[in-house]
């Protein structure tokens, strides 16, 4: 039976409506888990630092595809990785930047996947911030350096905050500690308003960034909400199932995609193209 690396920057409580997402997508195109296909997975829980060498166990376990989801540092670790399994991303910046694919027209070598595109909106989520917060003259932007769309945002804020004439400081968190350390420093200084990056990070500890805010009084803008149950509303209805790999587990190549703007306005999609020349893949039961 194929078996798919689930590959994530995220705990498995925080995936939860991903996978559910993520398994309605292959069970949509005839896979069944546990009949079809199998799944291993591995939860890096807002540590980076731990999914290269996730990636390498799921290479050495000689999964058919790689799923890499929730962040753009866990699709670099897979493409690290190996460069002959094919890797489907689903991450919210660009994947042209950090190197993760080389053009959104033809993204090349074995990756392919989606992006929500979230921190190109980072200005206008920062202009909705100043709407929210009229009187707010300085802003703080809580950014992931370890993260390329993260760290971006960390330099586009400030420059769309003096470009309405305010002043916007970063404040930079890897690790949990390190959100801690930031709101020290936020109140210390005496900030205003709070722009939260969109990184697997926060969103890992969303419950935490927000009872900072609440507790210092301290308004703040977050791209997920979390409620009492300590579930959040990111976006009430995720393309994730289209990261399903069910193309790859058929056989398709893994070159020569085309990237299209799908009719949605929240994701951008990288839909595989397969080859003219016909190539050996993994084939399903009844595929």
């Amino acid at each position: 039976m194929p078996v798919i690396g689930f590959l994530s920057s995220l705990s498995a409580r925080d995936a939860a409506r991903i996978t559910a997402a993520f398994f309605q997508g292959l069970n949509e195109a005839g896979y069944v888990n546990g009949r079809d296909v199998a799944v291993e997975y591995r939860w890096a829980e807002g540590e980076y630092e731990r999914l290269p060498t996730m990636a390498v166990e799921l290479v050495r376990r000689q999964v058919a595809v790689i799923a890499a989801v929730s962040g753009t540092p866990a699709g670099m670790a897979a493409k690290s990785a190996t460069m002959s399994i094919p890797i489907v991303f689903a991450i919210g910046g660009d994947p042209v930047a950090p190197g993760l694919v080389t053009n959104l027209s033809r993204p090349g070598g074995n990756v392919t996947g989606v992006t929500f595109f979230t921190s190109p909106l980072a200005a206008k989520r920062l202009e909705l911030l100043r709407e929210l917060v009229p009187k707010a003259k300085t802003f703080a932007v809580l950014t992931n350096p370890d993260n390329p769309p993260s760290k971006l945002e960390g330099i586009e804020v400030p420059a769309a905050a003096k470009a309405f004439g305010r002043e916007a400081s970063v404040f930079n968190a890897t690790t949990e500690a390190h959100i801690d350390d930031a709101f020290a420093a936020i109140v210390q200084q005496r900030i205003d308003a709070l722009f939260v990056s969109a990184d697997p990070l926060f969103f890992n500890y969303r419950d935490k960034v927000v009872a900072l805010a609440a507790r210092h009084r301290v308004p703040a803008l977050c791209l997920s909400r979390a409620s009492r149950s300590g579930r959040t509303d990111r976006l009430r209805r995720q393309p994730i199932g289209s990261v399903s790999p069910s193309r790859q587990l058929r056989g398709a190549d893994p070159q020569g995609r085309e990237a299209r703007r799908p009719a949605g306005r929240v994701a951008h999609k990288v839909r595989i193209r397969a080859q003219p020349q016909d190539r050996q893949g993994v084939r399903l039961n009844g595929a």
